[in-house]
């Protein structure tokens, strides 16, 4: 069993952290992890073509999205990690996002069945929307979604620091997202 987390972030700061610890704990519980950054990489929006019904993949060229797409489709969890912009997830996140869900929609084969769950961090404010938002793209694709003792936010980024750590409840949240996430991979994988 292997999860990928995907981190929206344009920087690698709390966000990353976040991820990272719930890939730290489904490791040590024995699930394979790949933590994947968007920053640095390209990927260009949907344009709406609707060429994915025809060819059963997206058809836009010249970005990332094919090997981040090929990552996603392997894995048996996939971990959304997306700071809050401007009441939303990162635009990064959301490409990528669009993009897999038109080609998803078309078999129903890539992300059925799969389990996982979105992680939220925002200065002040956004965090429900923005976790409303991730939620609503595993939902319409078919996911199994995990939760928490709590919704899967933090507060952090004060002015642009690293102070994820100060967050002591939203880091303890994640951890048990990432505890019932590895318990209820290996019940539906027994």
């Amino acid at each position: 069993m292997k999860t990928v987390g995907i981190v929206g972030s344009p920087r690698i700061g709390n966000t990353s952290f976040l991820v990272k610890e719930a890939l730290n704990i489904l490791g040590h519980e024995g699930i394979d992890t790949e933590l994947v950054h968007l920053k640095g990489k390209e990927v260009k929006p949907c344009d709406g073509c609707l060429r994915c019904k025809k060819e059963l993949k997206c058809v836009i060229q010249g970005d990332d999205f094919d090997a981040l797409f090929e990552t996603m489709k392997e894995a048996d969890g996939i971990i959304l990690g997306s700071p809050v912009y401007f009441g939303s997830a990162t635009p990064q996140m959301m490409s990528l996002l669009d993009r897999a869900a038109y080609v998803q929609r078309q078999t129903r084969e890539y992300f059925s069945g799969k389990i996982g769950g979105p992680i939220v961090v925002a200065r002040r404010a956004g965090h429900n929307f923005t976790l409303a938002q991730l939620l609503l793209w595993y939902f319409i694709n078919d996911m199994i979604v995990v939760g928490s003792t709590y919704w899967n936010i933090a507060v952090a980024g004060s002015a642009g620091k690293h102070d994820i750590e100060d967050d002591k409840e939203g880091i303890e949240t994640v951890r048990h997202f990432a505890k019932s996430m590895s318990f209820v991979m290996k019940k539906l994988n027994s």
